[in-house]
């Protein structure tokens, strides 16, 4: 049981750093979602939204911050 509880506090806790950042992000006025590159379709009372540069540039920087992450924890 330990180990599923200690899964669920850090997904918990890495959830919580996310909503942070997107948090964060909306207040000081980066423009995720308003990329070039951005799809949005609006007609009558139908709209789509792909975010296409926004999820290439989170890729990006995830993968980064993951790989920086992971050789630092391996020394």
């Amino acid at each position: 049981m330990q180990p599923i509880a200690r899964s669920l506090m850090i997904a918990g806790v890495v959830i919580f750093l996310i909503g942070g950042g997107m948090y964060l992000a909306g207040r000081i006025g980066l423009p995720l979602g308003r990329l070039p590159g951005d799809i949005r379709i609006e007609r009558g009372n139908f709209t789509c939204f792909v975010p296409l540069a926004t999820s290439i540039l989170l890729s990006v920087l995830l993968t980064l911050g993951l790989n920086l992450i992971t050789r630092f924890l391996n020394r």
